[in-house]
């Protein structure tokens, strides 16, 4: 049972004041791009993972867990808990979403892995998990991996876990510049609350950009690139300041919207065209402020059995 996958751009990362619960109220806009993972799942005597990256993907793979750290074989174990088996799969994950790259390819894997084991172990005529449940679970597991079950692009309020579909025309073409090393999550939330705090820029409760829908659901290229923004992108630069490069490169370059993905370091730049990408994955490659550069159009579907 393979399942295939997409990697997520944030555009628009609200972050809100620190919770109780240690999270953070967002607005989190987020986007299905085509860099997609494939998870394999097949019978096995126990769980057990292997990782490799996609063909012909430049992916470091190194330092991806292959023991229960690993979110998918997390999100197997859950599957068989609600369904009363035992979680003997052997996960085989292929990668090309870049790793701790702020586009959520950890939490993509966990989804298509929930939507793999439950096809491999549900009823199929009379299954007992259908998409709400696998929502529901994979909140459980992180606040990214609902949508890489749902994909398209969605609203996500909350910890960015609560998700509305939104209304989305034509296709948006991108270029991603990945960089060498990964960046924290929890290190860039709490750079963010360090710089605000320094500041004296108390965080208020975010709030829907209403231009960005707009430009989402009439197909506005231009509109879409002035509206992006990422609360945490000022953290992420304050982490790695070679970040700051990139995205200069890619505005020199023509990009219509520049911003860090997510907590970075992937760097997101959005195009007019399919031409005008190709022209400013060119660029990028040849001026050297990236480890890789990638294309990628969405919205894209999310976690789909292949």
């Amino acid at each position: 049972m393979t399942v295939r996958v997409p990697a997520k751009v944030n555009l628009q990362l609200a972050v809100g004041p620190l919770r109780d619960d240690g999270y953070h109220d967002l607005v989190n806009v987020f986007h299905a791009v085509s860099l997609v993972d494939e998870v394999t799942a097949a019978p096995a005597g126990r769980l057990e993972v292997t990782v490799e990256a996609a063909p012909s993907a430049r992916v470091a793979i190194e330092g991806v867990p292959v023991d229960d750290d690993n979110l998918a074989a997390r999100a197997a174990r859950l599957v068989a808990a609600r369904l009363g088996v035992e979680p003997q799969v052997a996960l085989r994950i292929r990668k090309a979403i870049p790793v701790a790259g702020g586009m959520a390819g950890g939490s993509a894997d966990a989804a298509a892995a929930l939507v793999a084991c439950a096809r491999l172990w549900d009823d199929r005529d009379d299954p007992l998990l259908g998409r709400d449940d696998l929502l529901e679970i994979g909140a459980a597991l992180g606040s990214d991996v609902p949508f890489a079950v749902l994909g398209g692009t969605a609203v996500g309020l909350g910890r960015g876990e609560r998700l509305t579909p939104a209304l989305t025309r034509g296709t948006f073409h991108w270029v991603f510049a990945t960089a060498d090393g990964g960046l924290s999550t929890p290190a860039v939330y709490a750079e963010c609350d360090r710089l605000r705090e320094e500041h004296g820029e108390p965080a208020a409760m975010p709030e829907v950009s209403q231009a960005l829908m707009t430009a989402l659901a009439t197909g506005d290229v231009k509109g879409l690139g002035a509206a992006l923004t990422n609360d945490l992108e000022p953290a992420a630069l304050r982490l790695r300041p070679s970040l700051e490069r990139t995205l200069a490169a890619g505005r020199e370059a023509g990009a219509i919207g520049a911003l860090v993905s997510g907590s970075g370091p992937t760097c997101a730049f959005l195009a007019e065209s399919e031409e005008h990408a190709a022209d400013l994955a060119a660029a990028l490659q040849g001026a050297g402020v990236a480890r890789s550069v990638v294309r990628a159009q969405g919205p894209y579907p999310g976690a789909t059995i292949i």
